[in-house]
């Protein structure tokens, strides 16, 4: 079986222009103060043999155009939800040519909304947050040599820093967790925690003098979802962290669990 996965960009207001044909930035396209939205759709099935498709991304694309705009169009004039809209999307393609699996709804490069074909009562949500640390890598049970050959310029006595990124993903009753208060846990129990402070030396977290963990960016992500989880479980019923993604550069990344 293959994943295949199409993204799709497109403006919602009075100045949105339908002939645009910039695909890349969205068409219809921005003309003025309108919205732009990206929809990533992917579907899940076995490669045609003598096509090497699983399905055609034109009909993705047309699709998209000619049935899910319209319901962004409505939606934003009627005041709906944008979870609300991204249901009836995912309705709207379920008679793509490859089953559909999931549509995820970016309202900002930072904020998006999961919704799973199979299952059309929960969304995922997700928002990037940021936060700046040092960290030194030093294993105690390598020797001083075995560390600076493992770990290279990481291993620096004094440290070295990291503007750090974090995304939460939350599985929740559409509407039923405001970003707002979502922004606010992971305020508190994240970012007030870890900003501006040397890791190893100020969070009993990674400190392995004290019990703690080394502070590679694997090890941070599992630090963040041990201790998000169990607060929005009890600030939120129903709603599931199902995992934390944590970059220490836009090239490295690690997801908790993965």
């Amino acid at each position: 079986m293959h994943t295949l996965t199409r993204t799709v960009r497109f403006a919602v207001g009075p100045s949105a222009d339908a002939r645009g044909v910039n695909g890349f930035a969205g068409n219809p396209s921005v003309a003025g103060f309108d919205r732009h939205y990206e929809l990533r759709v992917s579907c899940r099935g076995e490669v045609d043999a003598v096509t090497g498709y699983l399905i055609d991304i034109k009909a993705i694309d047309r699709a998209v155009r000619d049935r899910v705009v319209p319901l962004f169009v409505a939606g934003v004039e009627d005041g709906e939800t944008p979870a609300s809209v991204l249901r009836q999307s995912v309705g709207a393609l379920a008679s793509l040519p490859a089953a559909l699996q999931s549509v995820r709804l970016f309202l900002t490069p930072y904020h998006s909304l999961e919704m799973a074909a199979a299952d059309q009562t929960t969304v995922v949500m997700r928002q990037r947050f940021d936060f700046s640390a040092a960290h030194r890598l030093h294993s105690p049970s390598l020797s001083d040599e075995e560390n600076r050959r493992l770990y290279g310029k990481c291993n620096n006595p004094r440290g070295h820093g990291h503007n750090y990124v974090v995304e939460p993903a939350v599985r929740c009753k559409p509407d039923a967790l405001p970003l707002a208060e979502l922004e606010a846990l992971t305020d508190r129990v994240i970012i007030q925690a870890f900003d501006h402070k040397h890791l190893n030396e100020d969070t009993v977290e990674f400190d392995v003098r004290k019990g703690g963990v080394l502070p590679s960016v694997e090890n941070i992500a599992r630090v963040f979802f041990d201790r998000l989880a169990p607060e929005l479980a009890k600030h939120s019923s129903g709603a599931v962290l199902e995992r934390i993604t944590v970059w220490e550069t836009d090239r490295t990344c690690a997801s908790y669990p993965g």
